[in-house]
């Protein structure tokens, strides 16, 4: 069995290692939560089932319609986000979580008013990065 960690599946995040249990999420690499379609950035770790991280999107601005395959949790626990999942409206403060099931479309912002900063998991059948709306 090999001590080296398996490549991760979203360019440029920490992949977790034999022996590694403890991350720093404001200290691992910063990546764009989606290059194309979103401001969002922050920290990833991927394991072998799940995807978590600690994003931070500016102030007025957010992630346009996009999907991916695998599901996704959001847990705000700065600012307001504002954003809808297939066609539904919602409002989330901090202390709200948000779901998007597997293949669904979503968008979202942060009010102008003030950076949100959230944590979010996904399941590791895809990347943490999803598919722009054409």
């Amino acid at each position: 069995m090999s001590s080296q960690p398996a490549a991760a599946r979203t360019p440029g995040a920490k992949r977790a290692g034999p022996g590694e249990f403890l991350f720093d999420l404001a200290r691992v690499n910063h990546i764009k939560g989606g290059p194309d379609y979103s401001s969002v950035e922050g920290g990833v770790v991927e394991g072998d089932r799940m995807i978590v991280a600690l994003m931070r999107m500016p102030a007025g601005t957010g992630a346009e319609l996009h999907s991916h395959p695998n599901e996704q949790w959001i847990y705000i626990l700065e600012g307001t986000f504002v954003g809808e999942v297939a066609g539904k409206p919602f409002e989330a403060k901090a202390g709200s979580l948000v779901y998007v099931p597997s293949d669904t479309m979503h968008s979202g912002k942060a009010t102008p008013d003030a950076d949100v900063v959230f944590f979010t998991c996904k399941d590791a059948s895809h990347s943490l990065h999803g598919i722009k709306a054409a």
